[in-house]
């Protein structure tokens, strides 16, 4: 029994290394997924707050995002990848609004949260390749990893 208990206790340190830069509310004002995430979707299940500033479309818009730029990957490659789970239909911004609101699915968490931390990734090319501030420098990169609360502005 206390085997069992602690590999329970193992699987949830994925929570830990789960440190978000950015709130849904602040990617939303800052502009991402072109403004069209949430189209055809209700989003009542979050706080207004989120949304009186936030850069929403019913189309994709390039010009609403922070970058002015696209960036990430198809909603058919997403669902190609596997990365469409049924309790979260829009893919990780979805879950992550969701778990901001303090919804916990420890088995899709965990899955989203490895998703998120293997993104570090593209920060660390940022850093390695720019000049700190220089915010023209890989303007697709950093419109990706506002897209996935990670802080562009590095």
């Amino acid at each position: 029994m206390r085997k069992v208990k602690k590999k329970i206790n193992q699987n949830l340190d994925f929570y830990k290394i789960f440190k978000p830069q950015l709130t849904p509310k602040k990617m939303l004002e800052l502009g991402v997924f072109g403004g069209s995430y949430f189209v055809g979707t209700n989003v009542k299940e979050f706080p207004k707050t989120w949304f009186q500033n936030a850069k929403i479309s019913k189309n994709f818009d390039t010009s609403l995002n922070r970058f002015r730029i696209k960036a990430g990957l198809s909603r058919e490659h997403w669902m190609e990848k596997g990365w469409i789970f049924k309790e979260d239909p829009l893919g990780w911004f979805q879950w992550y609004c969701r778990f901001c609101n303090g919804r916990r699915i420890p088995h899709v968490d965990e899955i989203q949260i490895k998703r998120w931390k293997n993104f570090k990734r593209h920060v660390t090319a940022i850093e390695k390749n720019c000049e700190k501030g220089d915010l023209g420098c890989r303007r697709r990169q950093r419109q990706a990893i506002l897209q996935w609360s990670y802080n562009p502005f590095i």
